[in-house]
């Protein structure tokens, strides 16, 4: 039965245009065809990405994160309380009022007591500054490395420049050392993003990015097996061309070197809105789209291929959205550069609990002990002179 799948699910005429297939790209004359069962390799290659990126954050990370001065806030922690645990854990970490109400009389506390233990609980599951920072430095390493990687291995190649040359003898086109590690590579590291998903740092667009990792990894394996490796290196060398500036801004912006991170951040704006929203569809998936059913009648593959791509110009538009309204504010009101997907909305709790404390505190000194959220008066002594 696994047979009969695999035989339909390679037949020819998915994958290929009419008249050709896969005895087409087998070896011959010293010619070298990509293969799908070299596409295995960049499973260990993940798991090696894996093991140093654990060795480039401690041993290259949190050293430079201490000499940036990266600073972790203290954060209280929330008593320990079976009850509001069990409601934090299995019911939700956002209580509504009427829920807060509730909880309240469970546990004989007051609701304010109650709204303070959720808050802390949620800052106590936030991930530190330290960690979102070494994630951010390992990531500019690896995209800046792969950029110069990719354009090193592209530079000399006509269809850079000419990008209607992707398609010149497809598909009997011969595969190059420097794109089969390319390839390889950049398939590992997203491999590895995609097993490390579960403990990296969780933020609003989650399941957009669990989407680009998946979509990456299909449109990566496709281009190799139906040998679109020429197409394939310009996407990536595209998506890599801005990724490294997001990941030092952000670096900059954990590190609290506010101007660092601003104006770096508009480069990369400017940046990717030229290589995501202009080259990328106008240019790649032009020739993609528009130029290959000059050459040949469209085919299953030709299809699959330009809607995986259409799925990251969707992801493309959405992420450039946030990025505008966050360079629009920055250069308007000359605002502090804020990830709209996480940063925000993880530290707002946090200042706001020290701004209660700080008033408590406040309230204290004037009025005396704080009892439970209320002022304590003195009932058994009067004022004197």
């Amino acid at each position: 039965m696994l047979s009969e799948l695999s035989e339909r699910f390679w037949q020819e005429r998915l994958w290929f245009p009419e008249g050709l297939g896969w005895a087409d790209l087998e070896d011959r004359d010293g010619r070298v065809y990509a293969k799908a069962r070299d596409l295995w390799v960049a499973l260990p290659i993940s798991l090696l990405f894996l093991i140093i990126r654990q060795i480039f954050e401690r041993t290259v990370a949190t050293p430079l994160a201490s000499l940036l001065g990266v600073r972790e806030t203290a954060r209280l922690k929330a008593p320990h309380n079976p009850t509001l645990e069990s409601y934090y854990c299995n019911v939700t970490k956002n209580p509504t009022q009427s829920s807060v109400s509730s909880l309240s009389k469970q546990t004989g506390s007051s609701e304010r007591q109650v709204q303070r233990w959720f808050r802390r609980r949620r800052n106590q599951d936030r991930p530190s500054l330290l960690k979102k920072f070494r994630e951010a430095s390992w990531r500019f390493v690896f995209y800046l490395l792969a950029f110069i990687a990719g354009l090193a291995a592209l530079i000399d190649k006509p269809w850079l420049y000419e990008l209607k040359e992707m398609w010149e003898g497809f598909p009997v086109l011969t595969l190059l050392p420097s794109q089969y590690w390319y390839y390889m590579i950049e398939l590992g590291f997203y491999g590895s993003l995609l097993f490390s998903v579960a403990s990296d740092v969780k933020r609003k667009d989650f399941k957009e990015q669990i989407v680009h990792h998946v979509a990456t990894i299909l449109l990566i394996s496709f281009s190799w097996c139906v040998n679109y490796i020429r197409a394939g290196t310009l996407i990536m060398l595209v998506h890599d061309s801005s990724d490294y500036f997001l990941e030092s801004a952000k670096m900059f912006n954990y590190a609290g070197w506010r101007n660092a991170c601003n104006y770096i951040f508009i480069v990369f704006a400017a940046v990717f809105i030229v290589t995501r929203l202009v080259i990328f569809p106008f240019g790649i998936i032009y020739c993609t789209w528009v130029y290959p059913v000059t050459i040949y009648e469209p085919f299953f593959g030709y299809y699959f291929f330009n809607g995986l791509l259409m799925v990251l110009q969707c992801l493309h538009i959405f992420w450039a959205i946030l990025i505008i309204r966050i360079a629009v504010r920055f250069l308007t009101n000359n605002e502090k550069v804020d990830d709209e997907r996480s940063d925000k909305d993880e530290t707002d709790e946090s200042e706001e609990e020290e701004d209660e404390f700080a008033a408590d505190k406040r309230h204290s000194t004037k009025n005396g002990p704080i009892q439970n959220g209320h002022t304590v008066y003195n009932n058994n002594h009067n004022k004197t002179e």
